[in-house]
């Protein structure tokens, strides 16, 4: 399988640690933040290598905004990241 490097964000949800690989769209979890990255990588291995099986590995990666260096995929890099409210102004 191809290496890909991929963003994974972790929330706490009740009793239970959810893991987010936004740019897949994919989600998992567990009752530990470990088992939710665990569970997390699984999902996305599972994820990729179904994509890779009916070729479509390379157009899901481009769409979701990936880019290829080097033989790794590489999510692309905000150039700012800020948490915005709505009715604000600037």
């Amino acid at each position: 399988m191809v290496e890909v490097v991929y963003r994974a964000e972790f929330f706490r949800e009740g009793d239970v640690y959810v893991g987010l690989a936004p740019e897949l769209g994919v989600s998992s979890f567990g009752d530990t933040l470990e088992e939710a990255k665990a569970a997390l990588r699984e999902a996305v291995d599972a994820f990729l290598e179904e994509c890779e099986r009916m070729g479509t590995l390379e157009e899901v990666l481009e769409e979701a905004g990936f880019t290829e260096e080097q033989g790794r995929w590489l999510p692309r890099q905000p150039l700012a990241a800020e948490l915005l409210t709505t009715g604000s102004t600037p």
